[in-house]
């Protein structure tokens, strides 16, 4: 099943969000701009499909969150716990803060536990103490990368989990994490609906590689993006300190190239931008060592090079499949590759080029969010504390234009969300970068 089904056969998918009950409790946040039961966004906004969906008599929309006027956990008695989940991300530390000032403040919300380290602090032999969480503790924590609370990669027994959170008489459970975090938030839901328990799980989206579908920009990744500008300037320099000099950058992304392209469309110095969604070979007319050899055919002494984490996994043949705690393939490392076969081949012609190598992952992704990216966690945050109040679950928080809305879990989770090599994004960094003359797709123009 892929994304292009559910919007070319949106009855057969369902895009409302679970609901533990009526609402009936007066909502203390005080607004005249309260979110009504039917107050939904179109998913679509292109209006030749909008007018097809309306042929149908279906037009596929998501629940608009904020606040409303009646909710359905009672504030004075609720006990929420907050979980991160998977790799660490720009602004973790900001949703947290978030969550726990819009449950203290709005809502007036007393008893807020942090889980330490992932879904390992649910389960009683681990020993993980929780954190208590109020105002005071959360004060400065915007300010520091990572998370508080720590993170741990892989499953835990759902079970078990929802035992501790019936023990402690969690109503509302916040699960911030990526893919396979939301993946174990839905379980958590459907098990805690079997045993007929009013638990709020709400997802918050995190991953720095973009790739959640339906949820709009992921928070983190705009952060990754701005970091990675003094990693490319820095390779550029090495670059042009070196005749034939060759920087190389390996950035994030596992099998989507979002933070590559918009790394190269932000620092615009970068010659050749390589991504998974984009196959490229070695050799032969289109291939990257070919293309060196043109760049450097038309006077041009020095290259940039942007590739994906998981980008060109198809050329490296050396090395078992290998998975990390959560499931994920581990990729095999693109860059050290790169490196040692352009080496080799400008070696075997007896050419000289110097190739420095640049991997910063875990230092982009362990920076504090900035900018509008915080802003962003903040929104996300106060959308999940209404959502929860609410009544709503399995569920998690996304973006549609300027509003923020309710997606299930099982929709985020559908499919990886990727690049699309037709559309604009990736058409401006071929242009940008002039990679397709390079590669041999284009004329070659020397300019």
């Amino acid at each position: 099943m892929t994304i292009r089904d559910v919007f070319e056969h949106p009855e057969n998918f369902n895009f409302n969000v679970d609901r533990l009950g009526e609402c009936m409790i007066e909502n203390p946040v005080k607004t005249t701009n309260y979110v009504e039961d039917g107050d939904r966004t179109l998913i679509a906004h292109d209006l030749a499909y909008i007018c097809k969906m309306h042929e149908r008599g279906a037009a596929p929309s998501f629940e608009k969150t904020g606040p409303h006027a009646k909710i359905f956990h009672d504030p004075a008695w609720s006990r929420a716990a907050i979980v991160t989940c998977g790799g660490l991300c720009p602004g973790l530390n900001d949703v947290i803060k978030g969550i726990v000032q819009c449950l203290w403040f709005d809502y007036g919300v007393r008893h807020i536990f942090g889980v330490r380290y992932g879904l390992e602090g649910f389960i009683p032999k681990y020993g993980h103490e929780p954190m208590i969480l109020d105002p005071e503790v959360v004060d400065d924590i915007h300010q520091e990368g990572g998370t508080i609370l720590g993170s741990s990669r892989g499953g835990q027994d759902t079970a078990e989990i929802v035992s501790t959170l019936s023990r402690l008489n969690i109503n509302m459970l916040f699960c911030i994490g990526g893919d396979g975090t939301l993946r174990a938030a839905r379980d958590i839901a459907e098990e805690a609906k079997r045993r007929q328990l009013k638990i709020s799980v709400v997802g918050v989206p995190k991953t720095i590689d973009n790739d959640l579908a339906f949820i709009g920009r992921s928070f983190g990744f705009e952060t990754a993006v701005y970091a990675t500008g003094t990693v490319i300037t820095a390779a550029h320099t090495e670059a042009k300190g070196a005749h034939n000099g060759i920087g190389l950058v390996k950035l994030m992304g596992r099998d989507s190239g979002f933070i590559a392209a918009y790394a190269c469309l932000a620092n615009s110095v970068v010659n050749m931008c390589l991504i998974p969604e984009f196959p490229f070979e070695l050799e032969g007319e289109h291939g990257v060592l070919t293309a060196l050899e043109r760049r450097f055919g038309i006077g041009k002494t020095h290259a940039v090079i942007v590739v994906a984490e998981g980008a060109g996994q198809n050329l490296i043949q050396d090395g078992d499949v290998r998975k990390d705690a959560s499931g994920n393939v581990l990729k095999k490392d693109i860059g050290e590759f790169l490196k040692r076969k352009i080496e080799e081949h400008f070696d075997s012609k007896g050419q000289d080029v110097t190739v420095k190598y640049f991997d910063p992952s875990y230092s982009i992704r362990s920076v504090p969010a900035q900018g509008t990216d915080a802003i962003l966690c903040y929104m996300l945050a106060r959308g999940a504390v209404h959502a929860a109040l609410a009544g709503r679950t399995n569920c998690v928080v996304g973006k549609c234009a300027d509003v923020f809305m309710l997606v299930p879990i099982s929709l985020a989770t559908i499919e990886r969300q990727k690049v699309d090599v037709h559309d604009a994004l990736w058409q401006s960094v071929v242009d940008v970068t002039r990679q397709g003359e390079y590669m041999g797709y284009e004329p070659l123009v020397s300019r």
